[in-house]
């Protein structure tokens, strides 16, 4: 397999992010302004696809070996959705925290049979393909395959996961969460070795949170 070509490109959607909190207040607002970061990352994935032949095997989506994959990620999204959801509903509001916001959410708004189980699906994938897949394992290419540097990826790119503005635009507080779920998540793809296991982690984590903030809000 050739080398990795264009590696560098995960680190424009890593600037853009941090870039963002660098703007005034109301630039922060802008619809075009708060997408650009993933904007960015899916053109930047496209650009860094087309210079390197091998991007499936580099993005760890090969299909070999996916049913153990799915299988592992779907069991621990299943425990972080446990754990979520329990900070969520029993500990934030004891704490003081706000949830009731999540009734207003875009995901909240759309169709239920939009969002569940299809729509969900969706979102997990394309989300992982772009923070893990792309983001974290090009990081690690960029820093190398040292201890130090998949330390690296997997923080960094669980920080910009969980600082991302629609993230913070949407989820407010409850953002925070998103920072061990992608310490979880980059983990569990560098000892699978499958991004696999990270979309049906993902997935199912939030078909777990969203059926029950329904069942809870209705």
């Amino acid at each position: 397999m050739p080398p990795e070509r264009a590696s560098w490109l995960a680190l424009l959607p890593v600037l853009a992010t941090f870039s963002y909190y660098l703007l005034p207040a109301p630039l922060q607002q802008n619809l075009w302004i708060i997408f650009s970061p993933q904007l960015l990352a899916y053109g930047s994935l496209a650009a860094w696809a087309l210079v390197n032949p091998g991007w499936k095997t580099a993005l760890r989506a090969d299909p070999t070996d996916i049913r153990p994959a799915v299988q592992w990620g779907a069991l621990m999204g299943a425990a972080l959705g446990a754990v979520n959801l329990s900070l969520i509903l029993l500990v934030i509001p004891e704490l003081g925290g706000d949830i009731t916001f999540l009734q207003s959410t875009p995901h909240a708004h759309a169709p239920a049979w939009m969002m569940f189980p299809v729509g969900i699906a969706a979102i997990g994938i394309l989300v992982e393909l772009n923070f893990r897949g792309f983001q974290m394992s090009r990081l690690q290419a960029v820093f190398g395959e040292s201890q130090a540097g998949r330390i690296a990826a997997v923080v960094i790119s669980a920080l910009v996961f969980a600082h991302d503005p629609f993230m913070i635009h949407v989820f407010q507080h409850l953002h925070v969460i998103a920072v061990w779920d992608g310490l979880v998540w980059g983990i569990l793809l560098l000892r699978t070795g499958s991004l696999y296991a990270t979309m049906a982690a993902h997935t199912v984590e939030v078909w777990i949170l969203y059926a029950w903030l329904k069942l809870w809000f209705a």
